[in-house]
């Protein structure tokens, strides 16, 4: 299924994401959404547990499968995540003094390197944004520095060792 967020991806053990913020599968919270329909674009406290052994760093990656798009929406990509790291504060997506400093912000599908909060078209219906931790067996993802969260996903796949995913929703209502 081309909508999978997975589709195509190795298959590896999976471990534990969690956020304070929402529930997997609920309602993204109002702080998360865009600044566009009424949003602050601030990305949710994030925390998890049980990474596979032998985890060196993690990439983190946010996902609309269902953009009327025919590829989906970035919406966030962040690597070089330290082992050491078992959580992301609220707000970590546009704030680097939340941020590990050995992480690294990648781009978005605008260009940017920050969290795009969800924005599904007016009457679209439900979208879902996929938090993907990826755990890897290296401390540094080797990726150019421009790189694409596309680009991030086909570099990681040699590295992946572990992957926790969380599904918040959104759905903005027809005017």
């Amino acid at each position: 299924m081309a909508n999978d967020p997975l589709w195509r991806l190795p298959e590896v053990p999976s471990f534990s994401l969690t956020s304070t913020d929402f529930t997997d599968g609920g309602e993204l919270p109002t702080s998360a959404r865009g600044s566009d329909v009424g949003g602050d674009d601030r990305s949710p406290a994030l925390a998890w547990t049980g990474a596979p052994e032998g985890t060196k760093s993690y990439v983190l990656t946010v996902y609309d499968p269902d953009a009327p798009t025919g590829s989906g929406f970035w919406h966030w990509s962040l690597t070089d995540i330290p082992a050491s790291a078992t959580e992301l504060a609220a707000g970590a997506g546009t704030d680097d003094a939340l941020l590990p400093a050995e992480a690294l912000r990648r781009r978005n599908e605008f260009g940017t390197d920050t969290f795009l909060g969800a924005a599904p078209p007016a009457g679209h219906g439900s979208h879902r944004y996929v938090f993907t931790l990826s755990a890897l067996d290296v401390p540094v993802l080797e990726a150019p520095a421009d790189a694409t969260p596309a680009v991030v996903g086909f570099v990681l796949r040699e590295h992946v060792i572990g992957r926790a995913q969380l599904t918040g929703t959104q759905e903005t209502p027809a005017g």
